[in-house]
């Protein structure tokens, strides 16, 4: 049973979720405030923390960044009512692995919740021969990165997907669209930012100058390209 870390100071909204989060057969965790979810996390691991952004004592950006300096691969959906492109762009930055405003539909939270937790299983359940690009080397056992000299980034999952998907496409143009219907289960017609934010992290790993990428190359009006 997956275990959900549900970080909600909204009591009403809290209670509904995690009746319909269990009612689909996970084991939810509630916690109403940053502190007490910092508490929570710091005595075990979960399988997905679910995280609002305007939250008492610690907010949702300063949570994300706690898990994110322990481990990569704890999947972070923050649900928040914070619009704004620049919130949306901070929390994948800071290594969401999505991001979903309010008002939402339960029916797409619930799916979005479905397609993360098969992305983390799918890395449990398959093994797969490293990878190498360059001199560098990717573990998607591991879900690791790991450069010459034997520095390691870790990769979350999402990431390590997306990579691993580029990597399968070698020497293909890997189209927006392509990528969100086939890495993030999304209907390819909606905004494209994710998939732009995603692929700059990944040039941050792999480039020593991400500005001027060597390795995943934009291919302009079609997409991007591991040559």
């Amino acid at each position: 049973m997956d275990h959900i870390l549900l970080v909600e100071d909204e009591q009403s909204l809290a209670r509904g979720l995690q009746f319909n989060l269990e009612a689909e057969g996970y084991k939810v965790t509630w916690a109403s405030d940053g502190q007490k979810a910092l508490d929570l996390l710091a005595e075990r691991s979960y399988d997905l923390v679910i995280l609002d952004i305007m939250l008492p004592y610690h907010d949702g950006f300063e949570i994300a960044e706690s898990i994110r300096s322990q481990s990569r691969q704890i999947p972070i959906l923050f649900l928040t009512a914070r619009q704004r492109m620049d919130d949306r762009l901070k929390g994948l930055q800071l290594g969401a692995d999505d991001y979903l405003t309010k008002p939402f539909s339960l029916d797409e939270l619930l799916l979005r919740v479905r397609r993360i937790l098969e992305r983390k299983a799918w890395y449990k359940e398959n093994n797969s021969p490293a990878y190498r690009i360059g001199a560098i080397q990717i573990d998607f056992d591991r879900l690791k990165l790991i450069k010459p000299g034997g520095s390691a980034i870790d990769l979350t999952p999402l990431e390590a997907k997306a990579l691993r998907y580029l990597l399968d496409h070698r020497g293909k143009i890997v189209s927006r669209q392509e990528l969100l219907q086939k890495v993030w289960n999304v209907d390819p017609e909606v905004e494209t930012r994710t998939v732009d934010n995603f692929i700059a992290r990944l040039r941050k790993y792999l480039d020593d100058d991400p500005s001027h990428p060597q390795w995943i190359k934009s291919i302009r009006g079609a997409g991007y390209m591991i040559p």
